[in-house]
């Protein structure tokens, strides 16, 4: 007995000593902060959410369309002809601009509203949001990150807020033994019950990742940790996670990092998959089991920040982009972005990839145009060279000359460019990017926004399309692609680089010169 109450006063101490360590390291970075002119974090998003709370009254206003953004949440509406987005960050290489506003895209008449409700969370990203239909329609959001504009300050919600959409009202929930505060998580809605698991807390001391599960019950407002048996998923943020008709939850991919010696990290890209299953004998409906599995059909490459949406009747799943990180040595990592296009068939969980087949007439006109050169002679060489660069330029993501895609199974690394000139694949695809919005309304999938990586350039994107996925035809343009105007302030190293390549260069001209 004498030894147990000594390994218990013992496990006491550590914890004080871990406590004043901690709080040792916060006082001296909030002094640091004072010295820059930046108030504490907390103190930050306190003032923020009570400046929310002075709003009386809804304010709305139509607009040409949401800046740009990533790490955002994009939904279908629960049941009017709508698409709704909420939060994000953006990046223009010296500032952090993080969002709390909330849009409704009206499909029919193709704009965009802007609503300002009282009351409502802060600016958050990394966050997740799902809809209901009950009492008049309901948005849940939970969880996310807050960065300071100079990202020396990070703050992770474990806040859960509903937005009814018939009040037009936000509601913040004060339930208790909820998740703990963090980002990059993922959140399902199965049945009357919202589904958390994962995701990652970092404040630049110190990071952990998730893999816990807990459920909310939407109806008593009350939250649940669910003791599943098995094994789990190991830690991850990032990972794909879609609910199946028959009760249990979809988990596959993912990213973590582990500590390898300080300020040295190594990061997995994780590919396996979980069944989360409830138990068939429980009534409480508080036990589950994990159960890994493999998923059939075509191999893709492996990836993260993959994005995932399901159709209405959760028969299917489909993925676009991701990337996976190519750690050159320790400090420096180049990222293969992707574009390609995948569906899960959830009942036999099965991967296909999508080809589009494009505009048939218009191929056909370019294949007759073809023949028709060809048969012409070389006289009319010059008429066919134009048309197949004319079909190029159709899949050119901007001006500024940063890379063209096929479709297909592709992938771009950062500052890549493509070079096939085969007028059969060149079908347009939406650019390579991480962490796009995917939601399907009535048979059309709609992806807008999220970010691709130059080298040290962050691209956040604020482009919109749509495919309707019984004809896999084509996609459309919404919003066209607009980068090569993005603001791009950039960072000292850039700069010194830039300057660097720029007196290479010149020296290079000189000595050609002599």
């Amino acid at each position: 007995m004498g030894k147990k109450i000594k390994d218990k006063k013992k496990g006491k101490g550590a914890e004080k000593t871990l406590a004043k360590t901690e709080k040792k390291l916060s006082n001296k970075l909030k002094k640091e902060l004072q010295a820059m002119g930046e108030d504490d974090i907390e103190d930050i998003v306190a003032q923020i959410e009570k400046e929310e709370q002075k709003r009386l009254q809804v304010i709305e206003a139509v607009i040409d369309a949401p800046s740009r953004r990533v790490n955002f949440s994009f939904i279908a509406h629960p049941s009017k002809e709508q698409l709704i987005l909420y939060g994000g960050e953006y990046f223009n290489g010296k500032t952090t601009f993080v969002y709390n506003d909330l849009f409704f895209y009206n499909i029919a008449n193709n704009k965009w509203t802007v609503v300002k409700a009282p009351a409502g969370p802060p600016p958050r990203c990394g966050h997740q949001m799902v809809a209901t239909a009950a009492n008049k329609g309901q948005l849940w959001i939970f969880g996310g990150e807050y960065a300071s504009p100079t990202q020396s300050q990070f703050y992770h919600y474990r806040d859960l807020w509903v937005y009814h959409i018939g009040s037009k009202q936000w509601e913040k929930i004060a339930a208790p033994n909820g998740p703990s505060a963090r980002s990059g998580h993922r959140m399902i809605l199965l049945k009357k019950q919202l589904i958390v698991f994962g995701g990652f807390h970092d404040n630049l001391r110190d990071y952990k990742y998730f893999n816990d599960v807990y459920s909310f019950n939407t109806e008593t407002y009350t939250w649940m940790k669910l003791e599943a048996v098995g094994v789990p998923p190991a830690p991850r943020s990032g990972c794909c996670m879609v609910a199946l008709n028959d009760g249990r939850v979809l988990i596959f991919g993912g990213y973590s990092k582990e500590k390898l010696k300080k300020d040295v990290d190594k990061g997995h890209v994780h590919t396996d998959a979980f069944l989360l299953a409830p138990d068939k004998n429980d009534t409480t409906g508080t036990k589950f089991k994990w159960s890994q599995i493999k998923i059939g059909g075509i191999n893709y490459s492996p990836r993260c920040s993959m994005s995932v949406t399901t159709s209405i009747n959760n028969l299917s799943a489909y993925c676009y982009g991701g990337v996976f990180d190519v750690e050159d040595d320790e400090e420096n990592i180049a990222g293969n972005f992707f574009n390609d296009f995948y569906q899960l068939d959830l009942e036999k969980l099965l991967w296909k990839n999508l080809t589009l087949s494009g505009n048939k007439e218009e191929l056909s006109k370019t294949k007759r145009r073809k023949n028709k050169d060809t048969d012409d002679g070389d006289e009319d060489e010059g008429t066919e060279i134009e048309e197949i660069e004319e079909k190029v330029e159709s899949t050119t993501i901007s001006d500024d000359g940063i890379f063209k895609v096929t479709v297909g199974p592709a992938s771009t690394s950062a500052g890549s460019t493509s070079t096939s000139t085969e007028l059969t694949t060149k079908v347009f695809q939406p650019s390579p990017r991480i962490n796009c919005g995917l939601a399907i309304k009535h048979g059309i999938l709609y992806l807008y926004g999220g970010m691709f990586e130059d080298g040290d350039k962050q691209i956040t994107f604020n482009d919109f399309y749509s495919l309707d996925l019984k004809k896999l035809d084509e996609w459309k343009t919404l919003i066209p692609n607009d980068t090569a105007v993005m603001e791009w302030l950039g960072s000292e190293s850039e700069e010194s680089n830039e300057e660097e390549d720029s007196e290479e260069e010149s020296a290079s001209d000189e000595m050609e010169t002599d």
